[in-house]
């Protein structure tokens, strides 16, 4: 069972973001690429809690992301996030968006109000 460093909320900074009350590290961990279905979860996991014990709180995700296995990325943070995280879940900021080309169907493309809420959904 992971335990956060006993400092990682002293090491990072947050400033805020405009006037929304949101407060933000300078940095957030991006999982773009390598972090999908078809890279080693032992190492990406490695890579989010210890990003987490820098100080990162801010993690960024979409449902297109993942190496061409769309979601895998929100998928592995999501088992992470159950898993590993948990604890922690009011201090984490996760960014997700939506309305890439995620499948062939009419509302798989585009950002309709309802392809929204799908993505949402899924």
């Amino acid at each position: 069972m992971y335990t956060a460093s006993e400092d990682c909320y002293s090491r990072g900074i947050v400033r805020h973001a405009g006037k929304t009350g949101l407060m933000l590290p300078p940095i957030s961990l991006g999982l773009w690429k390598k972090f999908g279905s078809q890279d080693p979860f032992y190492d990406r996991r490695k890579v989010i809690l210890h990003a987490f014990d820098k100080g990162i709180l801010q993690f960024d995700n979409a449902n297109h992301y993942g190496d061409g296995d769309f979601g895998s990325s929100e998928k592995l943070f999501g088992q992470i996030l159950n898993n590993e995280l948990k604890p922690y879940r009011d201090e984490l900021v996760i960014s997700t968006k939506v309305g890439y080309e995620i499948h062939d169907d009419p509302y798989g493309i585009g950002t309709s109000r309802k392809s929204l809420i799908q993505g949402i959904n899924d």
